[in-house]
């Protein structure tokens, strides 16, 4: 049976050759552990004991972690072991689902974001969502489905144009619609559909944005677009990503989490989750024995 390291090292990386952990160099996350630090010091958001149920069925059981500023962190698991609900949880859309209910804490910089006194909208507009299927406005133009979120949370743009440019452009899409921004953007392609997406959420300029499996219905040459995306985004939003596709998580991510059956098994860095994993389920589940 292939090891947990091995699977790695064989992971799809478009050709680079994959290099171990002795091999690596320290990243800053290591030294902070090597130096008795957590992660949750470079912590953008924490999350303490979170639990969350539909109805009276508990689907998230008591998961901590904290996910790092500016960094890309993957949420790994088997269909049905609470992955998507559990970012739902991160900017409180859970709570949206009728008989859906929320417990624990999570914490933005630091406060609450479920405190009675935080306004849910606008936790929404600064943690993003992008969601599995390309959702854009179907009645409106490539223009308006940026503008759109903006538009919803009451905001005004002096200069809308330019904002429409810098988006597009961050989400790798300006070059292939900006003589067609009058067009819907339903017409779109369904790669170019999900940048479209990626665009609108970066209107609002979010410090944080999930991505609830972005590149499940695409195309290997979309998903490829939409993984160099998230890369160049990492650099200046922190990114917290479910995908079902683990080679996609070792290619993309600094850090993983790995659930099953509503709670977190194993996190770290994903190096060494992929490499060196400290629990058996989680090297049976990379490994392929289940999932």
């Amino acid at each position: 049976m292939i090891t947990a390291k091995q699977m790695f090292q064989l992971r799809d990386t478009g050709g680079a050759v994959a290099i171990s952990e002795e091999e690596a160099p320290l990243s800053k996350e290591r030294i902070l552990r090597s130096q008795g630090e957590e992660v949750g010091a470079l912590g953008k958001m924490q999350v303490k004991d979170l639990r969350a149920w539909f109805g009276k069925t508990e689907i998230i059981k008591g998961v901590s972690l904290s996910v790092a500023d500016k960094r890309v962190t993957a949420i790994i698991g088997p269909s049905g072991c609470g992955k998507s609900t559990f970012i739902r949880c991160l900017n409180r859309m859970h709570e949206v689902v009728p008989k859906a209910h929320v417990a624990g804490r999570v914490l933005l910089d630091g406060v609450d974001i479920y405190d009675r006194k935080i306004d849910p909208v606008k936790i929404r507009s600064r943690v993003g969502m992008v969601f599995q299927r390309p959702n854009p406005f179907p009645t409106m133009s490539i223009r308006e489905n940026v503008l759109a979120g903006l538009k919803l949370n009451g905001v005004k743009v002096s200069r809308p144009d330019e904002l429409v440019e810098q988006v597009l452009e961050q989400a790798a899409l300006w070059g292939e619609v900006k003589d067609i921004l009058n067009r819907s953007g339903a017409s779109l392609s369904g790669g170019q559909q999900q940048r479209l997406c990626i665009a609108r959420a970066l209107a609002l300029k979010p410090e944080i944005l999930l991505m609830d499996e972005p590149c499940s219905a695409l195309d290997p040459i979309a998903t490829s677009r939409i993984e160099e995306l998230i890369h160049s985004i990492g650099k200046v939003c922190t990114i917290v990503i479910v995908t079902h596709n683990m080679q996609q998580a070792a290619r993309v991510s600094q850090y993983t989490a790995f659930f099953y059956m509503g709670e977190l098994v194993e996190f770290n860095d994903t190096d060494i989750l992929f490499t060196k994993p400290g629990n058996q389920r989680t090297e049976d589940y990379i490994t392929g024995r289940f999932g």
